[in-house]
């Protein structure tokens, strides 16, 4: 091989290197950090309402309540969560 096809291969080497080394830099692993609930059931009485969810990732339920005044606004939300066995 010459000094000229030598020189070039180096050269083109150098180049793919540099490329791959941009594109390493770049290759992030990504978290899912977003809950994936499953909504299993919903009842309402009286003033009150509330929502069961399932995720199944975690292998937890929840159950959420909201209670609204008397023909007024929501007062308030409260959720519990507990493990599935």
């Amino acid at each position: 091989m010459n000094q000229r096809a030598a020189a070039g291969a180096a050269l083109a080497a150098a180049a793919l290197l540099a490329l791959g080394a941009a594109l390493a830099a770049r290759a992030q692993s990504q978290i899912n950090a977003s809950p994936s609930p499953i909504p299993i059931g919903v009842s309402a009485s009286g003033n009150t309402s509330t929502a069961w969810f399932n995720d199944p990732s975690s292998r937890q339920a929840v159950a959420c309540q909201t209670v609204q005044a008397p023909g007024g606004p929501l007062v308030g939300v409260h959720c519990v969560a507990g493990r599935l066995p």
